[in-house]
């Protein structure tokens, strides 16, 4: 069996620093040697894992040692984007896909699973509810089937804020009351959680949801946001046409009028992925659903500010009507995550600007000649 050393404590070469110097006497204390043990290298399976977040948790799973096999219908994702991992083409959703997903997780020895694959726009899921359901419903659904037909115990599921929907508080811990979604999209993550936790007792079944914000930002460049869906990739391409990027509504109840939410960076999201598959390790845990956030709120505003900022072009954006299923103000608490599991983000919205601006300069299908730039509406 192939082993690998890692550092106890919740640390490992991408996350946390496990040896800090101290210097407040004016002197630097010894840095404590390190525990380390074997552990035996896990197959993990993740669904959805040539898009955009799932691609970054790839490459963090191939930097830490562990061996990678992808599930994609390749509806966002590309295949180029996830190393050697070993990729199945296949719609999750789909009649008998629970079924084949045993199988595929038999085959390849999956340990653990991470769960990304379903549809995530809110205003389409407002349009489109039964779909939304059929989809993101049917894909947990798929998986769970398949992990019982397999040896796969341990599943991190890609939840989201928006099971929240308007929250009473401003900054929100897991616990909130009440917790109600606003939008199918929403509602979906939150019976996949439901759905997860049901099969923890009857099945054996280790899960772990993660509750994401805005996630943005980009790693290495050729993992750039494949799809033009989220806020940054959604400006830049209004100026890379030399229009005038949007802002859906300015007349939220916020400090400008724009919503305002928690923009956590893509490499801090992978990170905590890789935090909560050690916490599955232990048999004794407390909470499976967790804030994946920074606890300080950034106004869409305040991110087109930022983009000029970076980008250097003097653009004028334009205020267009609300989306439908928008709430006006979400921030979460990661208060559990930093307590139980040691993560913390290390990226704030400056870096998350502009490491998403240097892969999208990057790419030549897209690339913004900014000396030459003007804004034609």
């Amino acid at each position: 069996m192939r082993l690998r050393r890692y550092t106890r404590g919740g640390s490992t070469s991408r996350i946390g620093t496990a040896n800090r110097t101290n210097g407040g006497d004016g002197e630097c204390r010894r840095r404590e040697k390190p525990i380390t043990t074997e552990r035996p290298i896990m197959t993990v399976l993740v669904t959805g894992g040539c898009g955009y977040i799932g691609a970054h948790v790839v490459h963090a799973l191939h930097e830490a040692g562990e061996r990678v096999v992808v599930v994609d219908d390749l509806s966002y994702g590309r295949p180029d984007r996830i190393g050697n991992a070993r990729l199945y083409g296949m719609d999750i959703a789909a009649p008998g896909a629970g079924e084949r997903l045993g199988e595929i997780m038999t085959d390849e020895k999956v340990d653990a699973v991470i769960h990304f694959a379903a549809r995530k726009q809110v205003g389409e899921s407002v349009a489109k509810p039964l779909w939304y359901y059929q989809q993101n419903i049917n894909g947990m659904l798929n998986v769970l089937t398949g992990m019982t037909r397999s040896q796969a115990r341990r599943l991190v599921f890609s939840s989201s804020a928006a099971t929240y929907g308007v929250p009473p508080v401003d900054v929100v811990p897991e616990d909130v009351v009440p917790m109600i979604p606003i939008n199918p999209y929403g509602q979906t993550k939150l019976f996949g959680e439901w759905m997860a936790r049901a099969c923890e007792k009857p099945f054996g079944i280790r899960f772990c949801a993660l509750r994401y914000f805005n996630v943005a930002g980009c790693g290495p460049v050729e993992l750039e946001d494949p799809a033009i869906l989220n806020l940054i990739p959604m400006l830049f391409d209004k100026l890379r046409e030399g229009k005038a990027p949007l802002i859906f509504g300015d007349d939220y109840p916020t400090p400008d009028g724009t919503c305002v939410r928690d923009y956590i960076h893509v490499s801090d999201l992978a990170d905590a992925h890789l935090a909560a598959l050690r916490y599955l390790d232990r048999d004794e845990r407390k909470y499976d659903a967790f804030n994946v956030g920074t606890g300080e709120g950034t106004s869409v505003r305040q991110i087109v500010d930022e983009v000029k900022r970076v980008t250097g072009l003097p653009f004028r954006e334009k205020v267009t009507e609300r989306r439908a299923g928008d709430p006006p103000h979400l921030i979460g608490s990661p208060k559990r995550i930093n307590e139980e599991m040691g993560w913390h983000a290390r990226y704030g919205v400056k870096d998350i600007v502009e490491s998403a601006w240097a892969a999208w300069q990057a790419n030549p299908a897209h690339h913004i000649a900014v000396e030459n730039w003007t804004q034609t509406n």
